[in-house]
């Protein structure tokens, strides 16, 4: 299945590290819908998130650790309400997107702030929109070099081929972001899969320069899973 529709009955913790957690709530699935709790200057930012029984706690532990509350919901990909008027609601914050970004308003009837530049002066909004109805707010976080890609750029199956560790959606394998190589991050965290840890920079680098090159073979191995995710994204 390439995305679990009913409730999560639990989560499987991912991409740990001083200033920021991941989970996913459905594990098993094909699409790899990862959420995230990262420290910005005005507190804790939740990433695209999806609910599950426990993960409150999870979000209080990083709050605590640091001494801040939940600053608010912040969507980063039109595909990606998710459960973040859940999350709204039971820390009490607004859901915060970019005022170019579509779609959103009329899946949720939490409050929406939206912003021109950035959501926390702590964080580098990348605008992303390569083809209609496709906006993505990619993020880059100076203070502990983590990167943070929604939806171009991913984990999950559908998206490496040979030996990468991070790979691009496969239609945008055609048109990379190539922008993000002016960053140099210690970690990728991405909205579909676990993150990239550890030597990140090379992966991203990577991922971007062979992207063109890796397309047929893309198309091959991941042509299915893609056209799968991308039904299942519409239901």
């Amino acid at each position: 299945m390439a995305y679990e529709r009913q409730a999560a009955s639990g989560f499987r913790e991912i991409d740990r590290w001083e200033d920021g957690v991941g989970w996913l709530a459905h594990p098993d699935e094909l699409g790899q819908r990862a959420s995230h709790a990262v420290v910005g200057e005005a507190g804790v930012w939740l990433l695209d998130p999806l609910w599950a029984p426990g993960v409150d706690d999870l979000i209080d532990d990083l709050s605590e650790e640091h001494d801040t509350a939940v600053a608010g919901v912040a969507i980063c990909s039109c595909w990606h309400t998710r459960d973040a008027e859940q999350f709204a609601r039971r820390y009490d914050v607004p859901i915060t997107i970019p005022e170019w970004m579509g779609r959103v308003d009329d899946r949720t009837t939490a409050p929406i702030e939206r912003y021109a530049d950035s959501f926390d002066p702590a964080v580098e909004v990348v605008r992303r929109q390569p083809i209609p109805l496709w906006d993505e707010a990619i993020l880059y976080w100076d203070n502990h070099q983590t990167l943070y890609t929604p939806e171009s750029i991913g984990t999950a199956a559908p998206y490496l081929v040979d030996d990468e560790r991070l790979g691009l959606e496969l239609f945008f394998r055609l048109d990379p972001p190539h922008s993000l190589r002016e960053y140099e991050p210690d970690r990728v965290i991405v909205g579909h899969g676990a993150g990239v840890l550890d030597d990140a920079t090379r992966a991203l680098e990577y991922a971007l320069a062979g992207a063109r090159r890796r397309f047929p073979r893309a198309v091959l191995e991941n042509g299915p899973g893609t056209a799968r995710s991308l039904v299942g994204a519409l239901r």
